[in-house]
Formats: C-alpha cells, structure tokens, sequence
C-alpha cells in the first residue's frame, strides 16, 4: 500500500488527498491497512482513466525497489554475483515474495525456458473484478518483475498474456530477458 501511496503522490498529486482517506499514514507506517480499503483504492483507481495504468506500474517499480532495498547487502551482492541462468531465478525468488507480501493469499507459479519466464499470479487483489474490462489489470506485478530484474542487472520486457479481469482463468505474466552482454556488467543495484 505504501507503494501504491507513493505513485498516487507521483503521478495524480491532486488527487491523493481523496485516496488518503484510505491510505491513512498511520495505517502505512504500522502496516494496519486492510483488505476493505485496499480493495476500495484499487477499485476506485480503476476510474482514474489511462491513470490507473500509469500509477499501477510506478507502485510496481517501487515495490520491487524497496523490496530489493530491504535486502542485507550481503545478499544482493550474492545475487549478482551468480551467473547469469541462477541470477535469473534468484531473482524472480524475490519477485515471488513481492507477489506474496503484496497480498497474503496470492501467489506466483513461475516456470523458466530458453531466458523466457512465465508467471502465473493466482489470486490477485488488481484483477478481482464485479464485471470483465478490455484492459488486463496486472500492471502492478508487470512493472514490479521488470524492475527487479533491471536491478539484478537483468534487463526485461514483461507483458501481460492473460488476466483475469479481461475473462482469462489466471494472470499470466510473459517475461523476456534481453541477452545484453551489457547486462553482466556493473550492477544496477
């Protein structure tokens, strides 16, 4: 939530005093926010327009930041010290526990092939939707595994293959890892 707080304040500042009725800073600091107004923020958020989509994918680059940030130093520079193939998965290890630290009861099925991840996200809050939109909702995890890739010097393109919110049966993150050979160089972190 504190995430979603911060892009609200980046990308629609005129807007985050109606979202802090939800977002108290109390509530933020202690992690006391819960489920009813998360649901309502997101779902209000949805209205913003072409809004939503921008907000979502900045809280999703600060969440992974900070969760990468979170991380002793030891372990991050571990992280980057592995080869390329078990940097990968060390990787989206994390990205798997920012799926689950986002909201408790989701989870994220990841599969790698040939520098192609898959990630399936079951139960996500973004998507949990009353009616079918156009728009696939998963934004927030998109952005948040692509930034932690870039921050293990691995750089990435995510694309939304299915969401549930658009009538698909899960959301199904498609993660491309580029083979820059820049990438193995100093780390981003």
């Amino acid at each position: 939530m504190a995430s979603l707080h911060q892009a609200i304040a980046e990308v629609r500042p005129t807007r985050l005093d109606f979202y802090e009725h939800w977002l108290r800073s109390d509530g933020l600091r202690h992690g006391g926010i819960g489920l009813a107004p998360m649901v309502a923020v997101v779902g209000f958020l949805r209205t913003e327009g072409d809004a939503y989509e921008r907000i979502m994918s900045r809280a999703g680059e600060c969440a992974a930041d900070w969760v990468v940030d979170g991380l002793s130093g030891l372990e991050r520079r571990v992280v980057l010290a592995l080869p390329r193939p078990l940097r990968l998965r060390a990787a989206l290890r994390i990205g798997r526990g920012l799926v689950k630290r986002t909201y408790p009861r989701s989870r994220a099925i990841v599969t790698v092939r040939r520098g192609t991840a898959r990630i399936d996200v079951r139960r996500s809050l973004f998507c949990d939707v009353r009616e079918l939109g156009d728009a696939p909702l998963c934004r927030f995890y998109a952005a948040a595994f692509a930034r932690l890739l870039e921050r293990f010097s691995l750089p990435a393109a995510a694309d939304i293959a299915a969401c549930r919110a658009t009538g698909g049966d899960r959301c199904t993150l498609s993660i491309q890892v580029r083979d820059d050979h820049a990438a193995d160089g100093p780390p981003a972190v």
